[in-house]
This record gives structure tokens, C-alpha cells and sequence, in this order.
């Protein structure tokens, strides 16, 4: 019984000491606020290159890229003789 308990003790320090750790990041202190003069502009992304059919996606997922990569699949998958 007293080995049971201190195999339990132990465990849950065990969790105790691994989630304080994991959690250590989310704790830190933030440092100094960037000051106006810190203030990066970011520019829009180059989409020049953005024209092919796996990338044009009118519905939020490029459907004709995904019917071709499906309907490509089984051929990729399976072995030809």
C-alpha cells in the first residue's frame, strides 16, 4: 500500500513538474512595448504566380486542383504492370 502511494506522489509531481514546464513559455513576462518607430509596414504578397489550376480557388479550396489530384491518386497508389 505505502509503495502504491508513493508511486502516485510521485507520478503527479511527475505531471506537476511537465505541464509547469510546458506552461513556462505562456508565463514569461513580455518585455518592453515596441515604440512607434518599431512599427513594421508589411507589404501585400507577390500573386503573380498564383494563376494555375491548383492554386485559383473560388470556393476557399482550389476544386479543380483537388478533382485532378483525386482522380490522379489511384494511379499513384496502386502498382502498374
Amino acid at each position: 500500500m505505502k509503495k502504491t502511494l508513493a508511486r502516485g506522489v510521485a507520478t503527479g509531481a511527475l505531471a506537476g513538474l511537465a505541464v509547469v514546464g510546458a506552461a513556462a513559455p505562456a508565463l514569461a513576462a513580455p518585455g518592453p512595448a515596441p515604440s512607434e518607430s518599431d512599427v513594421v509596414i508589411v507589404d501585400e504578397p507577390d500573386t503573380s504566380d498564383l494563376h494555375n489550376v491548383y492554386t485559383v480557388a473560388p470556393l476557399g479550396v482550389p476544386v479543380l486542383g483537388l478533382i485532378r489530384s483525386i482522380n490522379a491518386a489511384p494511379g499513384k497508389l496502386l502498382p502498374t504492370f
